[in-house]
């Protein structure tokens, strides 16, 4: 089936022309110019199929379907803004994904596919990349209440423009508010476990725990030509030794049963003159891990290194904001639940864990919450030849309807806000 005669596919290639790059991929940082265009294109896409738009104090982007009066919400998201020079899919295969599986529940309730016993709301979560303003799931981190709306309001990008600036520019800031009784979500796996064991679904069974930090490295300007090494303060050295670091821990605390992973994913070196020695170096340090105390280990090497790098550089190393989530499961429930649909519908499915952070990982620590992956061609992702094939989109948007259907019918959750128990019969591949 083709973008042309596929309505998802269509709706897919539509949204991927808003702030698209050369490279096939698409630039919308949070409520930019691009982001603005896209989240205005979504609304226009679902009022014209009857849902109501609505926009919290940080800008998350509320689209609901109401198909009981006066029945709780059951919420399905993901996010709408990207990395720079970033795919098409992450994030934004959620959002419309969840457009097209509300619809199609209620058109199969319009049937005699039973009563809803819930609503449905779409959200796009503000600045989940978290590239343009730190940190990372910014607005589903308000609405769990880790973070105030007054902080993030307030928060600027390196240009000193604030959140509130930003959002007021774009025209999506509002005053709404809206309790949920469960959240799902479908993502683009962003590694390759999938593609390698040749599954269509992956059921996300937990987070890996994650420590993020934000380092200053400080040491003083000098002339690269006439200033001798045994008088420089070389910022840059510093951080430097602290990213071969990272990289040294990430191989010396992972095991065969638990992987550790690190990055230092942003570096800004000041004055970055080609004859001045740095003064000042800027960096985030991410450390990931699958097991708590793994991750501990980690964390505690890399910081137990700070001073013997000050020593060797001559700078001192500032520790500043940070941000942090542990390794945690989704609900067996939801895990059950997903793999009966999966079952249902004949599409090959297994276990598996997120290694990236998403609005989800904020939302299980709140409501009960599923959350799906569909695969990632060789697992590239944050980069514009991010790819999912259309089958394999359109495989989760089949699987995100049957799970939502069920949960609308009150399978997951009921009224009340019970947990339901797994019904059993149902095999997680692992």
């Amino acid at each position: 089936m083709t973008p042309t005669n596929n309505p998802f596919l269509a709706d897919f290639t539509s949204m991927s022309s808003h702030g698209a790059t050369a490279g096939g991929g698409v630039d919308r940082q949070a409520a930019t110019v691009a982001d603005g265009q896209t989240r205005n294109w979504f609304r226009g896409l679902v009022e014209g199929h009857g849902f109501t738009v609505r926009y919290d104090a940080v800008g998350n982007q509320y689209s609901m379907l109401e198909l009981n009066p006066g029945a709780p919400w059951i919420a399905v998201g993901s996010h709408l803004d990207s990395q720079p020079l970033g795919g098409r899919f992450d994030g934004a295969y959620g959002v419309l994904a969840g457009a097209h599986a509300a619809q199609r529940v209620r058109q199969s309730l319009d049937g005699t596919n039973g009563t809803a016993l819930f609503n449905i709301v779409v959200i796009n979560w503000f600045n989940e990349e978290g590239c343009r303003f730190k940190p990372s799931m910014m607005g589903s981190s308000v609405y769990t209440g880790k973070l105030s709306a007054a902080q993030v309001l307030e928060t600027a990008d390196p240009a000193g423009t604030t959140v509130r600036e930003a959002l007021e520019a774009i025209g999506t800031i509002g005053d709404f508010e809206l309790p949920v009784a469960a959240y799902v979500e479908i993502h683009i796996e962003q590694g390759r476990s999938l593609e390698d064991r040749g599954l269509s679904i992956g059921l996300v069974e937990s987070t890996w725990g994650a420590n993020k930090y934000e380092f200053t490295v400080h040491g003083d300007q000098a002339h690269t030509g006439a200033t001798i090494i045994a008088d420089r303060r070389d910022a840059l050295l510093g951080a430097s030794a602290l990213v071969v670091a990272a990289r040294e821990i990430a191989l010396a605390h992972s095991t065969d049963e638990h992987m550790v992973i690190t990055s230092c994913g942003e570096f800004t070196v000041f004055p970055n003159s080609p004859v001045v020695v740095a003064s000042r170096v800027n960096l985030l340090v991410d450390v990931r891990s699958t097991d708590p105390d793994v991750l501990a280990a980690a964390d505690a090497d890399l910081h137990a290194r700070i001073e013997g790098i000050e020593k060797m550089a001559n700078v001192r190393i500032e520790r500043g904001k940070e941000h942090v989530w542990g390794a945690k499961a989704y609900d067996k429930a939801g895990l059950e639940l997903a793999a009966r649909a999966a079952e249902s519908l004949g599409l090959s499915h297994g276990v598996v864990r997120t290694l990236a952070g998403h609005d989800s990982t904020n939302m299980k620590d709140i409501v009960p919450t599923i959350m799906l992956f569909v695969p990632s061609v060789e697992g590239i992702s944050h980069n514009e030849r991010e790819l999912t094939y259309d089958a394999d989109m359109l495989k989760g948007v089949d699987l995100l309807t049957e799970v939502l259907a069920r949960v609308v019918r009150g399978e997951f959750v009921s009224p009340s806000g019970i947990v339901e128990e797994p019904a059993g019969g149902s095999t997680l591949v692992s």
